[in-house]
């Protein structure tokens, strides 16, 4: 965690900022190693402090050795930073405006008075972790890896009767069980009907032939999540189902090819949109073609129609063009890129054509 506790210094300096207080989990376990959810870092260029309770004072002193661990939660935390940050002679302090609530901000304002101005980051905190390193990049790979054999494990169990739900758990468990610290979220198992919902709860609908069904999930690995998308067929899809799945396949190799560094998010998701809507099937995909993936499964950059910043070698995107057809199903299909110097490598093995059980 050196290098990344070095770059907010360095960050922090350019800035002409005194110290920061980070409470985003992602963001916190990034700059020390902690991997508690009750935890607020203040780093200073002279002191480095890592704000918890009794509960977790051990964990934080074996998983971050370079901070002083401070028993100063809930009540106490306002009053340890005023007095920390004044003994340090600091005068602005950078907050994460994206995160902290209003009474916590309301909270620091009142402590801190007028002696220590708060200031907004507006997300320049978490822009470092936009690129990885090679072991950021070796955890998502491994991650990818597990839900590769995740997606080939679920498989054998599809079949007419079985519920969405039965199969969520099914693939949980193989992946707890195989590795994985825990979910990059929850399971997304949608068929038939539901498949035109693109962020479907599994329920206990069950499978029926001629059914798509949609399976997105991930995994984690030191911390860091995959994330993937597949479509599989129980049986023969009617035309228009295979006709959209078609669609959306190419749609998404159009946006591969065009994937590598000094891209926009911009000009990549416009590849498959652009032919998406050539197909006529527009106004069906109504959501942006990827984003960051690292410690949070969703993170900078995007790739969307908002999506300005430039792609960078480091960068970790996901690439999931979909079509959803109320009433009728839908598809999704999503790999993980890594950005390289010339084009990028893709983490995900996962066939792409469509499978039909």
């Amino acid at each position: 965690m050196k290098h990344s506790i070095i770059k907010l210094e360095s960050l922090l300096n350019k800035h002409e900022i005194d110290s920061a207080i980070i409470t985003k989990k992602s963001n916190i376990r990034y700059f020390s190693g902690f991997t508690s959810e009750d935890g607020i870092l203040l780093i200073h260029s002279k002191a480095r402090y890592l704000i918890t309770d009794f509960r977790y004072i051990e964990q934080g002193e074996i998983q971050c050795p370079d901070f002083q661990v401070i028993d100063a939660a809930g009540p106490k935390t306002a009053p340890f930073i005023k007095e920390t940050l004044e003994k340090l002679g600091a005068k602005k302090v950078w907050f994460e405006d994206g995160v902290i609530s209003f009474r916590t901000y309301l909270t620091y304002n009142e402590a801190l008075k007028e002696d220590i101005q708060l200031i907004p980051d507006q997300d320049v905190i978490s822009s470092l972790r936009i690129i990885k390193s090679l072991e950021e990049v070796n955890n998502i790979r491994d991650a990818a890896a597990l839900s590769d054999k995740g997606f080939l494990h679920i498989l054998d169990y599809i079949r007419p009767g079985i519920s969405e739900l039965d199969l969520a758990i099914e693939l949980e468990f193989f992946l707890r069980k195989n590795g994985s610290e825990g979910l990059a979220f929850p399971i997304i198992a949608a068929s038939g009907n539901n498949g035109s919902l693109p962020h479907a709860e599994p329920s206990n609908k069950t499978i029926e032939n001629g059914e798509f069904i949609t399976f997105d999930f991930g995994s984690k690995i030191g911390g860091y999540c995959s994330d993937m998308t597949r479509t599989v067929s129980l049986g023969e899809p009617n035309d228009q189902l295979r006709q959209i799945y078609e669609v959306t396949l190419q749609a998404q190799l159009n946006a591969l090819k065009a994937m590598g560094p000094g891209k926009t998010g911009v000009e990549v998701d416009k590849q498959a949109r652009d032919y998406i809507q050539s197909k006529g099937y527009g106004e069906y995909f109504g959501h942006g073609l990827g984003h960051g993936v690292g410690l949070d499964v969703h993170e900078a950059p995007t790739l969307s129609l908002r999506g300005d910043k430039m792609l960078e070698p480091g960068m970790v995107v996901s690439c999931e063009p979909g079509i959803y057809l109320p009433g009728k199903g839908g598809v999704r299909i999503e790999d993980l890129v890594v950005i390289k110097e010339e084009g990028f490598e893709n983490l995900v093995s996962s066939p792409k054509e469509l499978i039909i059980l």
